[in-house]
C-alpha cells in the first residue's frame, strides 16, 4: 500500500462515518489539530501513541499504522500554480508578499528563514457581521544563514547584527 492508499482509505471511512476533522481530532489528541489533519492527509507522521489511537479509530492493520508513524513525502500539491481556488490564494498570498514578509523578517531578525519544521499553526473563526472570517496564526523558529568559512570578525551566523 502506498501512502496516497492509506490517505484515501481515511477519507473514505471518515465520509462513511459522517465524522468531522475535529471529531476525528479529539479523538486521537496529544498534538495539534492541524498536524492530526496533516498527518491523515499524509503530509506528516504521528507519534506512535497516536498512530495507535488513529489505527483503533479507523479500524486499521498494524501495517497501516505503522505507515502513519513513518516520515512521509511531503508536498501535497500535485502542481503549480495550484487550481484549487482556497490553495490558489495561499500561493496569491505568498506572490503579492512574499518580498515583503522577506524583507520585514530579515530586517527584524537578520539573514535567514522561518522554519515551516521547528513551527506552530493555528486556525479559528472570527465572526463578523459581514461575513465570517479564517484567522490563521503562524509562529516559525527563526533560522539564521551559517556564514561557513567566516574569518575573524565576520559573524558565525546571520542574525541581525547590532
Amino acid at each position: 500500500m502506498k501512502r496516497e492508499d492509506l490517505t484515501e482509505k481515511l477519507l473514505d471511512i471518515k465520509r462513511e462515518k459522517g465524522w468531522t476533522w475535529t471529531h476525528i481530532q479529539e479523538e486521537i489528541g496529544g498534538i495539534s489539530p492541524i498536524l492530526i489533519t496533516a498527518a491523515c492527509m499524509g503530509q506528516m507522521k504521528l507519534p506512535k501513541a497516536q498512530a495507535a489511537k488513529a489505527a483503533a479509530l479507523f479500524g486499521l492493520s498494524a501495517a497501516e499504522e505503522r505507515m502513519l508513524n513513518e516520515a512521509p513525502y511531503r508536498g501535497s500539491v500535485p502542481h503549480m500554480p495550484p487550481t484549487d481556488p482556497l490553495i490558489y490564494r495561499f500561493y496569491e498570498l505568498v506572490m503579492v508578499y512574499g518580498t515583503t514578509w522577506k524583507e520585514l523578517i530579515q530586517e527584524e531578525f537578520g539573514d535567514g528563514i522561518m522554519s515551516a519544521i521547528d513551527f506552530n499553526m493555528t486556525m479559528e473563526r472570527e465572526p463578523n457581521n459581514k461575513g465570517d472570517r479564517v484567522k490563521l496564526q503562524m509562529s516559525g523558529k527563526f533560522l539564521p544563514y551559517k556564514y561557513y568559512g567566516n574569518e575573524e570578525g565576520v559573524p558565525e551566523y546571520g542574525f541581525k547584527e547590532p
